[in-house]
Formats: C-alpha cells, sequence, structure tokens
C-alpha cells in the first residue's frame, strides 16, 4: 500500500490485493495517524498506533477500530489508476443489502452541501425534511435545547446517517440540534421521496426501516443501559 497527493489536495491510500486495488482516505479516522505507516498483509490494514483494522476490500472496521474508512473507486486504464469520490451512500450500514437498482434510484435524490466549521446544519423546532448522510468532515449530533442540553452528544463520522426524524410518522420538526466540528459535506435526501421508492421496493423497505430502529436505539439509549 502507498499514500498519494492529488493536485487538489486529495490524499489517498491505495492498496493492492490480488489482482484488484483499493482507494481509502489516507488517514486513520481514530487520531489522523498516516495509514501508509501502519501494517498491511494483504487483506488487513493496520493502524500502527491504536491498532485499528479494516478489511482491504470493503474498508469496514475490524477488531477494535469504531469506524469505515472513506472509500474512492478505483479504476486502471492504460496502465494508469484513477481514483474517485466513492459515494457514501453505498458505505452506511443503513443501507447495506439494498438492491443496486434502489439504491441508484435513491442516489438519484441526493443533494450534496458543504458546511463550514460551526454552521448548524439544523436545531430543535426545524422542519425535518431531509435524510443526512455525512460525506465528509465531522458532525456533533446532539439532543434537547438551551439548558436541557444532553451532555451525552456525540459525534457522527463519514457514511453515517444523522436526520431520522424526516422519514418517521408525525415527526415534522427537528429535536435535536447537528453542527458541523469542521468544515463538512453532507448529502441531503428528502424524506418523503425516499419513502417513494422505498415503497416500491418492499424488501429494500423493510430492511431499511428495521435498521433505523435499531441505529436510533443505539444511539439514544444511555451507555450503562445497553
Amino acid at each position: 500500500m502507498k499514500a498519494f497527493e492529488a493536485e487538489v489536495g486529495l490524499k489517498v491510500l491505495v492498496a493492492n490485493s490480488a489482482d484488484a486495488y483499493y482507494a481509502y482516505q489516507a488517514m486513520c479516522p481514530h487520531m489522523e495517524v498516516a495509514l501508509e505507516e501502519g501494517f498491511y498483509d494483504g487483506a488487513v490494514i493496520t493502524c500502527h498506533q491504536h491498532l485499528w483494522q479494516w478489511d482491504v476490500r470493503t474498508g469496514a472496521p475490524l477488531g477494535l477500530a469504531e469506524a469505515a474508512l472513506q472509500r474512492y473507486e478505483v479504476t486502471e486504464e492504460d496502465g494508469a489508476l484513477y481514483v474517485v469520490p466513492f459515494s457514501p451512500l453505498w458505505q452506511t450500514d443503513l443501507l447495506k443489502g439494498v438492491a443496486e437498482g434502489t439504491l441508484e434510484a435513491i442516489a438519484g435524490l441526493a443533494r450534496s452541501q458543504t458546511f463550514e466549521e460551526g454552521s448548524v446544519i439544523y436545531k430543535p423546532g426545524d422542519p425535518a425534511e431531509d435524510l443526512c448522510v455525512l460525506a465528509s468532515g465531522r458532525i456533533q449530533f446532539t439532543i434537547g435545547r438551551d439548558d436541557r442540553m444532553s451532555p451525552a452528544g456525540f459525534s457522527l463520522r463519514v457514511g453515517e446517517v444523522f436526520g431520522w426524524a424526516a422519514l418517521l410518522d408525525d415527526q415534522p420538526a427537528r429535536i435535536a440540534t447537528a453542527t458541523c466540528l469542521e468544515r463538512s459535506t453532507v448529502l441531503l435526501i428528502h424524506g418523503r421521496e425516499l419513502l417513494a421508492v422505498l415503497e416500491g421496493d418492499p424488501a429494500a423497505g423493510y430492511l431499511v426501516m428495521r435498521r433505523l430502529a435499531s441505529l436510533i436505539t443505539h444511539h439514544l439509549t444511555p451507555a450503562g443501559a445497553r
């Protein structure tokens, strides 16, 4: 594996496994350590700092790792490798296992928007219209408002979903605050349009809503009660 930097400043780690090439973010999502300095056995990438590991074929976390690697698509042409951004929709747990045609229809609904550090994407009382998928950056997600703000807020990483109320009945307004900890790009998918796509694929709709329930429970249940 070897790290490269594109002209636009994008740093990418490219790894070869058998006859295939895979590309991911060059820095560990845990402590911003260069993954090129870690270990690679042809199947697993290991950060040498805290031993976080990832499957080289998918970027999925293994062992101690708590976050997936941001993935890029790789194509080979005339002996040269071309790396392009890979949609975070293909990485989010909420949509894993959804049929390719349905996934492409969902991708067609996504609108990309970039927010500067410190920007509030939404706050309690704002209309709950869009489901959000983090494409780059970091988002702090907290529950409540003013002096009733939950101290158990958590930070989201690339590929994670927030703004769940857009897919729920009788939840017209936000009940949380989403704030950018750094410059971040978010994919916005109108909730009602997404539900319409899922209604056309009942199997995908059941899978997504079951995972959504699990996701909400995971994030909103106090750690000591899990």
